[in-house]
């Protein structure tokens, strides 16, 4: 580890095979079909040990399907909250599924998708979700339709739907309830669908999850109504996998200890700024007598990742791994304050690391502008 150069997101080979076998254990038992969603990660390197488990990608935009279609294979699905025309022509060549937002954008764009199955957000106007950023139900929200008038007239144009309801959802009796008032609500189309996805949001592989009654919730509801049932696991697929190795460039203090790491909250976890959440970090105590607070090392001032207990006193040199860098995480990376951008690796069960990405001045550079010749 001392060897490796950081900032380093750190992919644990055998934690995302843990993973792995968990979702297909539910997906076995609950006979749906699973597709990682690359809204949340996008690491294609490690796909080769995701595709035996999953069914294919789920993506929100041109670049996402085409990644999933060149690199992970399989089934891709398409949605994206509003296309273009030109969206439309590139992503209609790469997708199996494609799912529209809205009664218009699917009247609109249904001609140009022939040979491609076609289908349509329902918002149910329920959620299950602790964020009012992450709630695909919130008030006036823009995510699917929301009339059952608009469902019927797009029948004849949809072999199935997606309903997205669920984020960080841990709750399977919640989940549960709230199934059952989509299928009374929305029963009569439920019935004339083939499949249904039923989007991601969901914590199938944390342990105290009860995956296996929610295997049996998932089909039984898709022998109810005979659908194929589509989940969509994004951070469920690679939670505590994944750490941002960090190197500790300075100690200051300011009434409380700081250690300042050469990583960027905003840059490189702009997830937990943004949800206003503290990190977690490896190799702490509960409680210490050396407590810090670890800070990144851009000019924001609230680029903190969070406070921790150490069992030693922090050295200028040190290495601190801050958990759960991998879902929302690299897929939203950033070149703020031109810092350098994590390289991303992966640690294999014998403990050898293979890096599989670097980023470099000419990277950034090029990110802002290209030379125009005139």
């Amino acid at each position: 580890m001392k060897k490796l150069s950081t900032p380093c997101y750190l992919i644990d080979e055998t934690k995302l095979h843990k993973n792995m076998k968990k979702l297909a254990a539910m997906r076995e038992q609950s006979g749906a079909r699973l597709l990682l969603a690359l809204k949340c990660f996008a690491t294609w390197g490690v796909f080769d040990l995701m595709k035996p488990y999953m069914d294919g990608t789920t993506s929100s935009s041109y670049y996402e399907a085409r990644l999933g279609y060149e690199t992970f294979g399989k089934e891709t699905h398409a949605y994206s909250v509003a296309y273009s025309s030109e969206d439309i022509k590139k992503v209609s060549v790469f997708s199996d599924k494609i799912i529209f937002n809205s009664l218009s954008q699917l009247r609109q764009f249904y001609p140009e998708c022939s040979g491609v199955t076609c289908g349509i957000r329902i918002n149910p106007g329920v959620s299950y979700s602790h964020f009012d950023l992450a709630d695909p139900a919130r008030t006036f929200s823009r995510l699917g339709v929301t009339s059952t008038t608009d469902i019927e007239a797009a029948m004849p144009m949809v072999s199935g739907a997606m309903i997205h309801f669920n984020c960080e959802n841990e709750d399977v009796a919640a989940f549960e309830h709230l199934l059952a008032g989509i299928s009374h609500k929305y029963g009569t189309f439920l019935e004339q669908f083939d499949w249904i996805s039923l989007g991601g949001g969901i914590s199938y592989t944390e342990d105290h999850f009860d995956a296996l009654r929610f295997a049996q919730i998932i089909k039984a509801f898709s022998q109810k109504f005979g659908l194929q049932v589509y989940l969509e696991p994004g951070e469920a697929a690679v939670t505590h996998t994944t750490t941002l190795v960090t190197t500790v460039l300075d100690i200051v203090e300011n009434t409380k200890k700081i250690a300042i790491v050469d990583a960027s909250i905003e840059a490189h976890m702009l997830d937990l700024l943004v949800y206003r959440e503290s990190a977690g970090f490896e190799g702490t105590v509960v409680r210490g007598s050396f407590p810090y607070q670890i800070a990144g090392r851009s000019c924001l001032a609230a680029d903190i990742f969070g406070e921790a207990c150490f069992q030693n006193e922090l050295q200028i040199g040190d290495t601190i791994m801050i958990k759960d860098a991998a879902g929302y995480t690299m897929v939203k990376k950033n070149w703020f304050n031109g810092l350098k951008m994590p390289s991303v690796a992966i640690m294999r069960p014998d403990g050898h690391i293979d890096v599989l990405q670097e980023s470099s001045y000419t990277d950034y550079k090029r990110s802002l502008s290209t030379e125009l010749r005139i």
